[in-house]
């Protein structure tokens, strides 16, 4: 059998007609990677999945850890200010990435659809701001050995506040003091898009739990 008879032309050709050939795929390559980020930058970070009814029962639950890290057994609860369900807002999920550019020149921008936080609170009586204080005190230093972080904690002349967020990511809560010997514990979901099926009700909401928190004051 006769040796192919390979030149110094015919091998700088096959040199070039490679580089070329990878030239052009790393080219694609790059083209594809940038139009994915720009579409990520476009679109914004995406919301995370999670089921309203869930997050209700886990928002009573942690509520419901905040009442016992706080201590007042003889405070009562003021039923004219503390609801049974919790709640839905869309209002304060808004819309992500470049897309939504002129959402900052409307004064009532869209929220981003399908998406929901959720809270629920509920209020005390009879707590003076001397004993409060002191209750948030508590409950900071008992939630804190429970691996919770600490987000605010206002003690002036204008604001008695504690603001943490348990050890699971998703939601956070607060204790405030208002006038009238009474002291508010609010609990708020992180903005997360529901999934497909999620149960509505009549007002088409999503369902929620009914709240039991905190489960030594209500009859």
């Amino acid at each position: 059998m006769a040796e192919m008879n390979v030149t110094p032309q015919s091998r700088r050709k096959a040199v070039r007609a490679t580089a070329t050939g990878l030239g052009i795929a790393a080219a694609l390559t790059g083209f594809i990677g940038l139009a994915r980020w720009f579409e990520g930058v476009w679109v914004g970070d995406p919301y995370p999945v999670a089921d309203p009814a869930a997050t209700s029962r886990a928002l009573d639950e942690r509520s419901q850890a905040v009442y016992d890290a706080l201590a007042l057994p003889d405070a009562r609860l003021d039923t004219e200010r503390s609801g049974v369900r919790a709640y839905t807002d869309t209002y304060t999920c808004d819309r992500r990435g470049l897309r939504t550019w002129s959402d900052a020149l409307d004064p009532s921008p869209p929220s981003e659809p399908g998406v929901v936080s959720v809270s629920y609170d509920w209020t005390l009586r009879d707590v003076p701001r001397a004993r409060a204080v002191t209750a948030l005190k508590d409950a900071r230093k008992e939630l804190t050995r429970q691996g919770w972080r600490v987000t605010e904690h206002r003690d002036d002349r204008y604001r008695l506040e504690l603001s943490m967020r348990p050890p699971k990511a998703g939601s956070s809560i607060a204790v405030t003091a208002y006038p009238g010997d009474r002291l508010e514990v609010s609990a708020y979901g992180d903005c997360a898009r529901y999934p497909a099926g999620t149960a509505m009700d009549i007002d088409g909401d999503p369902e929620l739990a009914d709240m039991r928190a905190p489960v030594q004051l209500r009859g």
